[in-house]
């Protein structure tokens, strides 16, 4: 009798982190005396004229390139986040999420307190494992992904009037490193 095994092909795939720009790298809600701003080159100045843009720290750049996953914009800032924020922080062009038009569901859902987000970011990710960074993540989110999402996933709010915090790099990488670790092997 002959015995066959499934060959394995491909790697596994790293977690997804999707990334909201406004509150975790833009902090705002305080009194604007309180934050920080970076010096930024003049190229820089150039792109974009939002005064809120000096607030980004740019060692978040390689704090989140270390991070064992793949980084993907989730923010309203779309494709201007290449444009504007990863020059800023270092980072080199990240996918962006598209968001889907407004629709019935997305109305019972902002009634019933889900995040607009929420089912886009569960699509794309597409059953693979997944953090969302976000200032507006809220226990029906988790609910809803926890029932709906068939892969890990970590649903990480940023209290918008600090930003991303040492914390917050704490919590991601224990989770990043315990989702990679489950990951099959790869072939060899």
């Amino acid at each position: 009798m002959s015995r066959y095994r499934a060959a394995v092909t491909g790697t596994p795939q790293r977690p997804l982190l999707f990334l909201d720009v406004d509150g975790p790298l833009i902090p705002f809600g305080g009194a604007p005396h309180q934050y920080p701003t970076y010096q930024e080159a003049p190229e820089l100045r150039e792109i974009g004229s939002n005064p809120l843009l000096a607030r980004i720290n740019p060692e978040h750049g390689p704090r989140l390139t270390a991070l064992p996953c793949e980084l993907v914009w989730a923010t309203t800032w779309m494709a201007d986040a290449n444009e504007t924020i990863s020059p800023r922080l270092g980072l080199p062009q990240l996918a962006v999420v598209t968001w889907p038009e407004a629709s019935d569901t997305d109305e019972q859902d902002e009634r019933n307190g889900l995040h607009w987000k929420t089912r886009a970011l569960v699509n794309w990710a597409a059953g693979r494992s997944f953090a969302w960074v976000d200032d507006e993540i809220t226990d029906t989110d988790r609910a809803w992904v926890s029932a709906h999402h068939h892969g890990q996933a970590l649903l990480h709010r940023v209290d918008p009037r600090r930003g991303l915090t040492e914390a917050d790099y704490v919590a991601l990488n224990d989770w990043l490193h315990r989702t990679s670790d489950t990951l099959p092997p790869a072939a060899a």
